[in-house]
């Protein structure tokens, strides 16, 4: 017999979050393996990211988004909320991996957010401009967290820093797109890698009107659509 989920399972909300796909040389993606501890795909490999956070949308941001990167996030997002995805990969990024998406900026950013304090410490800006995005997907009913993500993707020449650990995200180290599909991971994730495969061998992240790849779950099953 199967045992049922219970009903405040099915009912959770997704949550916001944003996920990074940094890419070296056109062929390998950082990622790390979440550690067992975690509710939430434990053992997988995956990108760095993580939920929004409130200070994402605070913070001060003087590099915006691409207009046409900033109008497909804000197909299903207000503007305030299309910026705090894009930021909270960015925090995310920089937490979990060690890499700051950054620039130098005339202006200095002081806050009081213990989550933006260390990067703005740096004395550079997040570099929003360089993002790309690429997927959107919804976590499933019954899962014991959900979120509602945003894949977006950027060149590793943008990066800076080395790659270090903060315990979120084990073993972070560079594959190989096409050699990706060996380690355990996330459907969602296979997914997410053919798509950003298939966009940088066809140019397509270059594109400014693309429609963006939307996965969620109907009647139990999953849908591919764009969005």
């Amino acid at each position: 017999m199967t045992e049922e989920k219970p009903v405040a399972a099915y009912k959770l909300k997704p949550k916001d979050a944003a996920t990074l796909l940094i890419i070296r040389g056109g062929e390998e993606v950082l990622m790390g393996v979440r550690s067992a501890k975690h509710a939430f795909m434990p053992n997988k490999y995956v990108f760095p990211g993580g939920r929004v956070d409130r200070a994402d949308g605070m913070v001060p941001r003087p590099v915006d988004l691409q207009p046409g990167v900033a109008a497909k996030l804000e197909r299903a997002a207000s503007p305030a909320r299309a910026r705090a995805l894009a930021m909270a990969a960015v925090r995310e990024t920089f937490e979990e991996a060690g890499m700051l998406l950054a620039a130098e900026h005339d202006t200095r950013i002081r806050t009081g957010s213990p989550h933006w304090k260390p990067f703005y410490a740096s004395g550079l800006v997040p570099a929003l401009d360089k993002l790309e995005y690429i997927a959107r997907a919804i976590t499933p009913p019954g899962r014991p967290r959900r979120f509602d993500t945003r894949f977006l993707m950027v060149d590793a020449d943008h990066l800076r820093g080395s790659v270090y650990g903060n315990g979120e995200l084990l073993d972070l180290k560079w594959v190989k797109l096409k050699d990706a599909q060996s380690l355990d991971l996330p459907n969602i994730t296979r997914l997410v890698i053919e798509i950003a495969r298939r966009r940088l061998e066809d140019g397509e992240h270059r594109s400014e009107d693309g429609m963006i790849p939307f996965v969620r779950t109907v009647n139990r099953r999953h849908i591919i659509g764009d969005h």
